[in-house]
């Protein structure tokens, strides 16, 4: 046998939207049905950022991505977020393919968040917010406009460097740059920052939102004045997961915020567990950790995609 090797024009080429939404939601849906294994995502600290380790077993297919974030990767021209991720057979153990894992990630989060909005935004939602104009914002713009027709698409950035190259992004579409105060006011509105103290407050935020908060991914890290998550319907994708690392981590070790208090998990909600948005008044958050059973996804996704190729279009190892 021979293990696949996808570098990054791989599978950028590979990677179709529709597929990632599809894909993504199929490995939410095993995971509210106990199908899948899935251990919680282990962390390794450094002086200049961390590394993460994301293990997961899915049907057919299992694996790891091992992920960095380095925030002061800019000022050397490099992303801050880059990963690598291995799939295996699950029967045998045989390592399928090593591939390129950064696009992934940036796929896979976003369609959870355009997963999250479907199953929890207002059905009539004709605003979506962007907080944060990184690539997250790009792919997030992607994913939410597969499932909504927006009238108006609003952007905030403290770069206008930044800004300004999303925009340049979308010809297609109007992205209408704004204050964050304006972006707040959407219907849907995404956080994608990775910002240590609050960047949408409460006041700022109409009746029958839905957020989805991205940016809080490890320890100390928040996005949201903490009142929004007391007056908010909250929905994690793991409570594990979501309690060390996410957008309720800090609420959480000031006490002000309790676990019990979230309502479900995105698994619950998609399989009919739980119901959703049950009032159109009512601010609901998805709080966003991003859980390894969507890079195996993606990843199985690929793989299945490379093999219908040509077998000469990639680099491939014979390691046993």
């Amino acid at each position: 046998m021979s293990t696949l090797i996808l570098n990054s024009w791989d599978v950028k080429n590979l990677l179709r939207m529709p597929d990632v939404i599809e894909a993504v939601e199929n490995a939410f849906i095993e995971l509210g049905e106990n199908k899948v294994s899935m251990p919680p995502k282990s962390y390794l600290v450094v002086e200049d950022g961390d590394f993460r380790a994301m293990p997961a077993a899915i049907s057919g297919a299992a694996g790891m991505k091992w992920v960095n974030v380095h925030l002061k990767n800019k000022e050397k021209n490099l992303p801050s977020i880059m990963a690598i991720l291995v799939l295996n057979d699950p029967e045998t153990g045989y390592p399928l393919a090593i591939m390129d894992a950064t696009e992934i990630t940036a796929y896979r989060t976003a369609a959870a968040s355009a997963i999250a909005s479907k199953h929890l935004a207002r059905k009539d939602s004709t605003s979506l917010g962007i907080i944060g104009a990184g690539h997250q914002a790009d792919t997030h713009i992607m994913a939410h406009l597969e499932l909504f027709n927006f009238k108006i698409i609003k952007i905030y950035d403290r770069s206008k460097t930044a800004q300004n190259r999303l925009i340049s992004s979308f010809t297609d579409y109007t992205l209408t740059e704004c204050s964050v105060e304006e972006v707040a006011a959407s219907d849907i509105v995404c956080t994608l920052t990775p910002s240590r103290s609050p960047v949408l407050k409460h006041s700022w935020i109409k009746t029958g939102t839905h957020i989805n908060a991205v940016g809080a991914d490890a320890k100390g890290k928040q996005e949201l004045e903490p009142s929004i998550l007391n007056k908010a319907m909250v929905i994690v994708d793991n409570l594990e997961q979501a309690s060390a690392a996410g957008e309720i981590n800090v609420p959480i070790s000031k006490g002000t915020f309790k676990p019990n208090q979230v309502y479900a998990t995105l698994s619950e909600i998609i399989i009919g567990k739980k119901r959703g948005r049950i009032d159109d008044r009512a601010i609901t958050i998805f709080d966003s950790t991003g859980i390894a059973i969507e890079d195996i996804a993606i990843a199985k996704l690929l793989y299945e995609k490379a093999l219908k190729r040509p077998k000469d279009r990639y680099t491939s190892l014979d390691l046993v």
